[in-house]
């Protein structure tokens, strides 16, 4: 028997779907970021995805070492301005918005390594 007109409640044979959920994008942004060791950062091509370590400075006990970044995506790799690196080496890294932030803080105040993922 099929609903007619004055009838009410959900058709026969259309089950009813839940509304579906919007999920708001993650903001993505460039982040330039020095890691404290040259070489490594040789090693890194677009595309690789890293985790950034920071690791304070003056710690006592050298325990001091935290991820600041899990996955981030190497989206460029700079070429060196100086042929030295004794200041580390610059990469651009993709990132939501809130750990591009972690990341700056972290640079000011730690030395920066990654490791890949």
């Amino acid at each position: 028997m099929a609903a007619g007109p004055g009838e009410t409640g959900p058709a026969r044979g259309h089950p009813v779907a839940e509304p579906v959920r919007q999920h708001r994008a993650v903001e993505r942004v460039s982040a330039p970021v020095r890691i404290a060791d040259g070489a490594t950062v040789r090693l890194l091509r677009p595309g690789d995805r890293v985790d950034v370590i920071a690791a304070e400075e003056h710690a006592v006990g050298g325990g001091g070492a935290e991820v600041v970044a899990r996955g981030a995506r190497v989206s460029k790799v700079p070429e060196p301005l100086d042929a030295a690196g004794e200041s580390g080496a610059l990469v651009v890294l993709s990132v939501p918005r809130s750990t591009a932030a972690r990341l700056a803080g972290a640079s000011a105040t730690a030395r920066l390594a990654v490791t890949l993922c």
